[in-house]
């Protein structure tokens, strides 16, 4: 992938953030990643974004991170909001393609928040 396509669509991202909760989203690195388990997938480290956003924007957020995923070429098994530890500040938003051994770490928990660090976006369970 090239440089000038990932910050393309980095700006772009980010613009739409700003748009849609009508205050500065900073997303201030954009990186593709592949882990020595297998995960792969796309961190975007933020700033200025909170829980609470992701509470009353999650339907128009899920449509953009999708987009982003398709864009960068990432069919990611889960998407989740990393948080600042004992706080409602969003530090990063994860698209994550989980390999076998990862997969069930994340299939064990349950609801928005399964973890006090987490919020998850989508996942998507093997049937």
């Amino acid at each position: 992938m090239m440089t000038e396509e990932l910050l393309k669509n980095r700006a772009e991202f980010e613009e739409k953030l700003r748009k849609l909760i009508g205050r500065p989203v900073l997303l201030i690195e954009l990186d593709l990643f592949a882990l020595p388990c297998g995960c792969a997938g796309i961190t975007a480290n933020m700033r200025g974004l909170e829980v609470d956003d992701l509470d009353v924007f999650e339907p128009q957020i899920l449509p953009l991170v999708k987009e982003m995923a398709a864009n960068l070429g990432v069919k990611p098994t889960v998407t989740f909001a990393r948080l600042v530890p004992g706080s409602s500040i969003v530090a990063s938003l994860n698209w994550r393609t989980l390999c076998l051994r990862c997969y069930p770490e994340f299939a064990r928990g349950e609801g928005k928040m399964p973890r006090p660090d987490l919020y998850m976006l989508m996942f998507e369970r093997k049937k």
